[in-house]
């Protein structure tokens, strides 16, 4: 539960970060989601090591933060093909980036959390 907790705030900060510089800062929305990303996984990171993984990190704080990145990054990828093949599809959306961010969350979840149990915060008790 934790684990979802901290995606939806990650969400929040990713959809948050991603507005303001596609309607603000008239960047590109497949642009503009570099910088969103890497908000939200540090939000991410700092939640799920406090709260869903507590306790069980065996590595030090900055090698943990790289395996996880990475970990999301594979994710990430995944959320992002799914985000640009639907402003691809459908242009419009590019104004509204929320909606396919949407859904590529929903396809980045499931990576995101089986390799980050498996290889970022392994362990036998998980508090989620």
């Amino acid at each position: 539960m934790h684990f979802l907790l901290a995606g939806g705030i990650g969400f929040v900060v990713d959809a948050g970060v991603l507005t303001l510089l596609v309607q603000v800062a008239q960047w590109g929305p497949i642009v503009a989601r570099g910088p969103s990303f890497l908000a939200a996984v540090t939000v991410t990171w700092l939640l799920n090591r406090r709260l869903a993984f507590r306790g069980l990190a065996i590595h030090r704080a900055g090698v943990e933060y790289r395996r996880y990145l990475l970990v999301q990054t594979t994710g990430a990828l995944a959320n992002l093909a799914i985000y640009a093949a639907l402003i691809a599809w459908m242009p419009a959306l590019g104004a509204v980036p929320v909606v396919p961010l949407c859904a590529g969350a929903v396809a980045g979840l499931v990576v995101n959390y089986t390799l980050s149990r498996r290889f970022v915060f392994p362990g036998e008790d998980l508090r989620s």
